[in-house]
């Protein structure tokens, strides 16, 4: 792992009357998968939602490609290399994997409209550029034989792997999964995790990754978060984290056998 590429710093945000985060603070290193766990309405996908610009925390700061902000803006997070996949599935139904993937290049397309409407010299070479990079993703995930099929025709754990292929196609420096192996069962959790450490390993994509699965983030994590009712109550490698008292009553609990 590298020195740290995305920061918060004392993050708060609340909705009406309600805090769901309460002034959090961690860092996320170069190369590392980075998981933050807790209970539900713990106010993980919320801190999600403050690091690509979702959410304007009410106070804090967001620390990110060498700048400080008091909050992230969408177009600079994506256009600087973080993306996306999302806790309930965001996909086109009605279009092929191929093309929901071709939606992941959209900030590579430089052209404008009306070259994109003739589908002729500049616009064309770039659109097969891009479509090069997508079929590189494809082949990857292993879903070849799907690059035509719309994806409301796709079992569950398939639409999730074409979202992270979404994601993919971005060539993201950091990669933000919202409980990319909710719904899975053992095989596709296997195969799912199988690509996340091959995208950190292979590529050097950072990872930061939500997921209820205690096991898989065992497994798979370099540092682990954990958040409760919004504040953070413990923060380092997946032996500490399990270790921890508060962690413990909070969240993991104790065997009873």
């Amino acid at each position: 792992m590298g020195g740290p590429v995305l920061s918060v710093e004392n993050i708060i945000v609340k909705f009406g009357g309600v805090t769901a985060i309460n002034d959090v603070s961690f860092d996320v290193r170069e190369g590392e998968i980075r998981a933050i766990i807790g209970p539900n309405g713990a106010g993980k996908s919320s801190m999600l939602n403050v690091l690509n610009g979702f959410y304007k925390p009410n106070s804090g700061r967001i620390n990110f490609a060498g700048q400080s902000f008091p909050a992230m803006d969408p177009h600079f997070a994506a256009s600087n290399g973080i993306a996306r996949t999302f806790q309930n599935i965001a996909l086109f139904r009605g279009m092929s994997t191929l093309d929901n993937l071709m939606t992941g290049r959209l900030l590579q397309m430089k052209t404008n409209f009306f070259w994109q409407c003739l589908y002729f010299g500049p616009a064309q070479k770039e659109e097969l550029a891009n479509r090069e990079h997508v079929e590189k993703v494809i082949d990857f995930l292993e879903i070849a034989a799907l690059r035509r099929t719309p994806v409301g025709r796709l079992p569950y754990g398939l639409q999730k792997r074409v979202e992270l292929g979404r994601a993919l196609a971005m060539d993201p420096k950091i990669l933000l999964l919202d409980e990319p192996m909710a719904g899975m069962n053992v095989e596709e959790k296997e195969d799912m995790s199988r690509f996340i450490i091959d995208v950190n390993e292979e590529f050097g994509t950072t990872v930061i990754l939500i997921e209820h699965d205690m096991g898989v983030v065992m497994d798979l994590s370099d540092r682990v978060v954990v958040l409760d009712y919004g504040s953070k109550i413990a923060d380092g490698t997946p032996d500490e984290v399990r270790a921890n008292q508060n962690v413990i009553d909070a969240y993991l609990g104790v065997s009873h056998d």
